[in-house]
């Protein structure tokens, strides 16, 4: 049952957000109709005529930059204590570098404070409403909305967290291959500036599309070593950076590239094979869950009920 005291308040912010929302639709429908003779001459003579630019200079009705100009320091402020308590802006813009999003460090500060206004506007309204939190306690009423919050910007960390995770290991995957490529590719007598150039044209995955942005890097003039170290740097991946540091010490001694590539290759080939070791053995062990705590009873089950059926028969 709801509480009296509550429908007001839910009332009253119902009818607001309905408002608010019916006067951005309103704002974005398009109109229909040609323009007026004047609205498309005043950009042109804007500069010449004060009557142009009073006419340009109208306000809109639109009220999100009225909304943008009253909510933009509270969102500055809260995007700022949320990287205070959530962590430094280098490790979300490491994360989000390996993740390989376009997104800056503070649009992801507002989409975490987005999903925890998300969660705790969806728990108070469940606190107010539903009826089962009616006989909670007044203390577990008030900290559930602020729990949810903090749970909601901890999932948006976390969801960044498995994408650069599942990120890297693409790139584990791709990186024998790559290097191998560039390998055969040195071979044939071309240069390092040109392998790469040929692995990010053909190649499709993670890597072949970190080399291309090497290449056009490359091609506004940074140098190639910068280029490459820019890479090892953001991503952050042991394999590459150690296959890198072995092709910025060769060009930079004058050491054969292909060597040197042809066993960073073999390493990544022989650091997959650990990998795929170690993830089946972690896989083996995972299996024995349901076979001690589903099969193993049911055997049992099957073995013992027959006999158990036969005593209380017999007694």
């Amino acid at each position: 049952m709801v509480p009296l005291n509550a429908v007001p308040a839910v009332s009253v912010l119902l009818g607001v957000v309905l408002g608010l929302g019916l006067w951005l639709v309103v704002v974005a429908t398009p109109r229909f109709g040609r323009p007026r003779l004047m609205a498309r001459v005043a950009p042109y003579v804007a500069d010449i005529s004060a009557e142009a630019r009073q006419l340009l200079a109208r306000r809109s009705s639109d009220p999100s930059p009225v909304f943008g100009v009253m909510l933009g320091p509270l969102a500055a402020s809260l995007r700022a204590t949320a990287s205070q308590l959530l962590g430094g802006n280098d490790a979300i813009a490491k994360r989000l570098r390996q993740a390989g999003s376009a997104s800056t460090v503070e649009r992801f500060r507002g989409e975490q404070l987005a999903w925890a206004a998300a969660a705790f506007a969806g728990t108070s309204a469940l606190v107010l409403l539903a009826p089962g939190f009616a006989t909670a306690p007044g203390v577990v009423r008030i900290a559930a909305p602020f729990i949810a919050a903090a749970l909601g910007a901890a999932v948006r960390d976390w969801l960044l967290q498995r994408s650069a995770r599942r990120r890297l290991a693409r790139v584990s995957a791709e990186l024998a291959t790559v290097l191998e490529f560039l390998t055969l590719s040195l071979t044939a007598g071309e240069g390092m500036l040109d392998s790469i150039r040929r692995v990010a044209r053909i190649g499709s995955g993670e890597l072949p599309g970190e080399f291309a942005g090497v290449v056009a890097a490359v091609g506004a003039g940074v140098p190639l070593a910068s280029a490459l170290a820019d890479l090892r740097d953001g991503l952050d991946h042991p394999g590459l950076a150690r296959a890198i540091d072995q092709v910025l010490g060769a060009l930079e001694r004058g050491a054969p590239l292909a060597a040197v590539l042809r066993a960073q290759a073999g390493d990544a080939r022989a650091e997959a094979k650990r990998t795929l070791i170690e993830l089946a053995g972690r896989k083996e062990i995972a299996m024995l869950v349901p076979l001690i705590f589903l099969i193993l009873p049911v055997t049992i089950a099957f073995a013992l009920f027959p006999g158990y059926l036969v005593l209380q028969a017999g007694f």
